[in-house]
């Protein structure tokens, strides 16, 4: 056999590589942050409200690793492009923070509450909390407009820090989740620190994407509405509070 009629098979299979579609790239994961705390999010991103936000992005076939830091860092990094997005957040931030784009479908509801050492206090509301001393999270944008005008207001970092200031007598009330506030509460062993009840407020909380992944957004919107209708959202929730019973 001469080089040449040796070299024709080779130069096939060469020619149906090079007609071969390219394999599709894989898909980007993209890094969610949020500044929930324990039993909604946790480290290894076992929280219920970390549990929702990873199963809608299965759905949509977008992997995603969660990650938490402070709660204003998390707006500021999602809203630079630093990170892809944040969840568990009020309506509305978009005003805010003009390059974030809210997931139109709520993934959860947060109870805003008040906690004190002080079993006889009751509250009439945001305006209850005039006159007291009144610790929260730097970055809480409904409780910051709330709290606009209480004299003594001051913010911390996270609710461990309100909690432990709490139990010092360094304030007289703090605002933060109620599930977190009773873990937080459990887990420390603090005694004679109650929530006030019913809460301050409870809202519906959503996700929001950088403008960059705007194309996701329906997507993730349509997901989190069959998850809804499917009792996901309610079953992935209370497993979370079920687990962080003592």
């Amino acid at each position: 056999m001469s080089p040449r009629a040796r070299l024709l098979p080779l130069f096939a299979a060469l020619c149906l590589l090079l007609c071969l579609p390219a394999p599709a790239p894989a898909a980007q994961t993209l890094v969610l942050n949020t500044d929930c705390a324990p039993p909604h999010a946790r480290p290894d991103g076992s929280g219920f409200d970390d549990r929702i936000v990873a199963e809608a992005f299965r759905r949509i076939g977008v992997p995603v690793r969660l990650l938490i830091l402070p709660s204003e860092r998390c707006l500021y990094n999602s809203n630079q492009g630093i990170d892809d997005g944040n969840y568990v957040r009020i309506a509305g931030l978009e005003r805010l923070y003009p390059n974030l784009v809210m997931v139109p479908e709520p993934m959860t509801t947060f109870p805003f509450t008040a906690f004190t050492r002080d079993p006889t206090l009751r509250l009439d509301g945001w305006a209850g909390l005039q006159g007291h001393q009144v610790a929260y999270v730097i970055g809480w944008k409904l409780v910051e407009q709330n709290l606009a005008g209480v004299k003594g207001a001051h913010g911390l970092r996270d609710e461990e820090g309100l909690f432990a200031l709490l139990d010092k007598g360094r304030a007289g009330i703090v605002v933060g989740s109620l599930h977190t506030g009773q873990e937080i509460i459990r887990r420390k062993g603090y005694q004679g620190i109650y929530a006030i009840l019913p809460s301050l407020a409870t809202r519906p909380m959503y996700i929001y994407l950088h403008k960059r992944h705007a194309e996701l957004v329906p997507r993730l919107a349509e997901a989190l509405r069959q998850m809804r209708r499917e009792g996901v959202i309610e079953r992935l929730t209370r497993a979370g509070l079920e687990e962080a019973q003592p």
